[in-house]
């Protein structure tokens, strides 16, 4: 017979007359609870070594670093070089320093310049004319030598003319552009026009006719249109020829514009080495020689790069 402290230490379930006594499960343990103002602290993981794969690309890296300068040392090696000259032959006696300055004298002279805006001034007057002149060159001179080296008649027509004017320098007609057009800047431009007209003008009709002719035949047994085998065949081959034309023709604009420059004109990179010359300041006179010569290398980069870009489709060889 079951007591009454028999049935306290049995479990809920059990009935009085079970006669089984019940173990008491001991209730779990529970954590004290944080404060509600205390964050969980997270363990941090340990940092991981670098896998094998990021070692490789860490060597690649640093070739392509050390590719990057030895070949920019290269390049800058001979300009460097001429710097150098330039610095320690007038110091050393090996030139007359009153015509020829060390280059840290033309630096501070061009500095002088930039820095009182004589330089942005006549550099804007020379880019103008000078832009200006090679636009309207590049869009008469591409069509042209386009249509000249595709049509056999007009080849035979205008070729006599093209060989005259193409064999007359742009210098020597300079006299006859300011008694025409004045001493303005229709007279500048002009000139500039004319001789950059032909390296474009000779390059593109180069370009056209030694077109690949077994491209053109099959282009033709395609029976593609005139137009589209301009378009797919010989606008494509004629890109290389056509943009050494233009490169040529940009480095002449800057050249034929100063010429014109120091003959009439009262701003402009070429008025002022002239200017120079005459005032005896022969470090501007340099200083404004070294601006042509970076514009020059800046303008013939840019037209690289659009070449580069239109020139996609070729295969490097």
């Amino acid at each position: 017979m079951s007591t009454a402290a028999d049935t306290k230490t049995t479990g809920t379930g059990a009935a009085p007359g079970d006669g089984v006594r019940a173990t008491r499960t001991p209730a779990p343990v529970r954590e004290p609870a944080q404060a509600p103002d205390s964050a969980p602290v997270r363990e941090t993981a340990p940092a991981r070594e670098p896998g094998p794969a990021a070692a490789p690309a860490a060597r690649n890296a640093l070739r392509a670093v050390a590719h990057w300068l030895r070949a920019a040392a290269l390049r800058s090696a001979a300009v460097l070089a001429l710097l150098a000259l330039w610095e320690t032959a007038p110091r050393l006696g090996l030139v007359d320093s009153t015509f020829l300055p060390p280059v840290s004298e033309v630096a501070a002279a061009w500095w002088e310049l930039a820095g009182n805006g004589q330089l942005a001034e006549h550099t804007q007057a020379s880019l103008v004319r000078s832009f200006g002149g090679f636009g309207i060159a590049v869009v008469v001179a591409v069509p042209l030598g386009l249509l000249i080296g595709w049509y056999r008649p007009v080849a035979v027509l205008l070729g006599p003319l093209l060989e005259v004017f193409r064999n007359t320098a742009a210098l020597a007609l300079l006299p006859v552009f300011v008694l025409l057009l004045g001493i303005g800047e229709t007279s500048k431009v002009s000139i500039v026009v004319y001789a950059c007209v032909w390296p474009i003008l000779l390059n593109t009709i180069s370009a056209v006719g030694n077109a690949d002719p077994t491209l053109v035949r099959l282009a033709r047994s395609m029976d593609l249109s005139t137009p589209r085998l301009f378009q797919k065949v010989i606008l494509p081959a004629s890109v290389p020829a056509v943009f050494t034309g233009i490169r040529l023709a940009g480095a002449v604009s800057i050249l034929v514009l100063v010429a014109a420059e120091m003959i009439g004109a009262k701003a402009g990179l070429g008025y002022l080495i002239n200017a120079s010359q005459f005032n005896f300041a022969i470090p501007e006179m340099y200083a404004g020689i070294v601006t042509i010569s970076a514009i020059g290398v800046a303008f013939n980069q840019l037209l690289v790069i659009v070449e580069r870009r239109l020139s996609l489709w070729r295969v490097p060889a």
